[in-house]
């Protein structure tokens, strides 16, 4: 096997692992919390304590990348990702005889650790892939990353789930700790260790804040980066429905932390699905169309999982959450990947994890307080709603990205690079 294959498939492999441990964590950390509180918000609370480190290190993260080795950053991610899944593990130990309040803050502390790991897990992984890959046919390459990811995200809510019914909070966290210690030994085997982006940058002590805010101002300024993100950030702020999918397996579905599990494992399968149709089809010459046509999508299936009451139902919406999201990350991933300088990838990847952190967990928190607020079913029905609006604003506002090439935008980057 060709080497840049090899570490490639190395680098997708821990990344698999990984993403499987994160997955189990997650299922331990909604139910858990839900388990000892009985309230939404709390739940909302667990996406905030992520959130927080991962949106303010994501700049300096960026930054900090294309200064140094990618690759030692990213075990570095893993590493800290052990200790997100330890602090979970040990504050489930019986013999300690945590009390309920202490408890609730360990679940806080191991989110905490995790946004922070998260804040340079996506820079690194992207300032890595472009440079041990050809430029030919790179939505490809994303594609089977993306797909990997999602099979990761099938697996790991059906071990966390069934473990956490089964045999226990401690056990299955200790199944998530081995789980990444297997991931940081796979990416010891990677060989090409790539060097710093901008070397020059490291004899800076002091950046300005013109560099740090660099990626920013790039993405602010170009006609596909900007719409792009902003309209997977909207969608999935106020369109995800995975922090309440707790309290619809409890109250609504009456399907326990079993079906919580299925519940979050039916879009990855979904994304799966459609991840391996994406290598099969030419779907680049109209990236954009297909964009806007999988977040309406998204859309539509998160209004009919927010009024079901039918637990099949339910699964075949969560089923078409993740296939037509699935498309939106292969093609947004790509736009960013093809349209980002070497010199300046980690830095636009962060802001990248800005948005996709400001949907994802921020999204979590909005979700909670939402609840709170107007019910569980009409908060998901409003979010549905939104996200169908935020596509009809983008389709007339963004020229550009309905007119999205990705096979022109791939010849344009090979040539450039």
């Amino acid at each position: 096997m060709n080497s840049q294959f090899s570490d490639f498939f190395k680098l997708l492999t821990a990344r698999f692992l990984f993403i499987i441990a994160v997955q189990i964590q997650t299922i331990i950390l909604g139910w858990h919390m839900y388990d000892i509180t009985k309230n939404p918000l709390y739940l909302g609370f667990i996406g905030l304590a992520e959130a927080i480190p991962a949106l303010i290190l994501a700049l300096p993260a960026g930054m900090f990348v294309d200064r140094h080795k990618p690759l030692n950053i990213y075990r570095g991610v893993l590493a800290v990702g052990f200790l997100s899944c330890l602090v979970l593990a040990l504050s489930q130990v019986h013999e300690f005889h945590l009390a309920h309040s202490i408890e609730v803050w360990a679940l806080f502390a191991s989110a905490l650790i995790s946004g922070g790991a998260r804040a340079f897990n996506m820079p690194s992984v992207y300032a890595i892939m472009p440079r041990i890959l050809p430029r030919q046919n790179y939505s490809r390459y994303v594609t089977y990353l993306t797909t990997s990811t999602q099979a990761a995200r099938i697996i790991g809510p059906a071990i966390g789930g069934l473990l956490y019914a089964y045999v226990g909070v401690f056990s299955a966290s200790a199944v998530a700790c081995v789980f990444v210690l297997i991931a940081m030994v796979v990416a010891l085997f990677i060989r090409k260790n790539l060097a710093a982006a901008n070397p020059r940058a490291k004899l800076n002590s002091r950046s300005s804040l013109n560099e740090l805010f660099t990626g920013v101002k790039f993405v602010f300024r170009h006609k596909l980066l900007l719409p792009a993100m902003s309209l997977d950030m909207i969608s999935v702020f106020f369109g995800g429905v995975t922090a309440l999918l707790p309290i619809y397996a409890a109250e609504i579905l009456h399907v326990g932390p079993q079906g919580l599990g299925y519940l979050r494992a039916a879009p990855a399968v979904g994304a799966v699905l459609v991840g391996f149709l994406l290598t099969r089809i030419e779907f680049r010459h109209k990236a954009g169309r297909w964009l806007f046509a999988a977040v309406a999508g998204f859309g539509v299936s998160t209004i009919v999982f927010a009024v079901s009451h039918n637990y099949a139902l339910s699964l075949i919406a969560m089923f078409f959450i993740g296939g037509f999201d699935s498309i939106s990350m292969v093609i947004r991933g790509t736009t960013v990947q093809l349209s980002s300088p070497d010199e300046m990838r980690g830095r636009i990847s962060s802001v990248n994890a800005v948005f996709i952190g400001s949907s994802n967990e921020l999204g979590e928190f909005e979700s909670g307080v939402a609840a709170k607020i107007m019910g569980t079913i009409p908060a998901a029905v409003f979010g549905g709603v939104v996200c169908l609006i935020t596509v009809a604003t983008t389709v007339a506002l963004a020229p550009a990205l309905r007119a999205l090439n990705l096979r022109e935008l791939e010849v344009e980057s090979n040539s450039k690079n």
